[in-house]
């Protein structure tokens, strides 16, 4: 069970992602990135960020792409709260597949829909 402090911290780092990758992808155009999950350790010192990327079929790239400019973002993140947060937390990223996966269980117990 998170505590309240947890939940906030893991509020303001989705929100402020979220608009950090919605800058970065509006120059990119047809791609978008959201930020559907943060975890956010006991400690402070990790966040385990969940990303929805479409189209799902750039998602390994996009992720690579994410993982290899990391320091950027917590950077770009630190700065959006450092009024809030003493201290960024290191970031991880992952692919947030529940809407694949949903649509996969969706196929398989209705297979007249395709």
């Amino acid at each position: 069970m998170e505590s309240t402090r947890l939940q906030k911290i893991s509020r303001l780092v989705q929100k402020e992602l979220s608009e950090i990758f919605r800058t970065e992808t509006a120059k990119m155009g047809g791609v978008l990135v959201s930020v559907s999950n943060v975890r956010v350790s006991p400690d402070l010192s990790v966040a385990r960020i969940h990303l929805s990327i479409f189209p799902s079929e750039r998602a390994q790239e996009l992720l690579a792409n994410i993982k290899a400019n990391e320091k950027s973002i917590r950077f770009d993140l630190a700065q959006r709260v450092r009024y809030q947060l003493r201290k960024c937390p290191e970031l991880t990223f992952f692919i947030d597949d529940s809407l694949d996966y949903i649509e996969h269980i969706d196929s398989l117990l209705h297979p007249e829909n395709k």
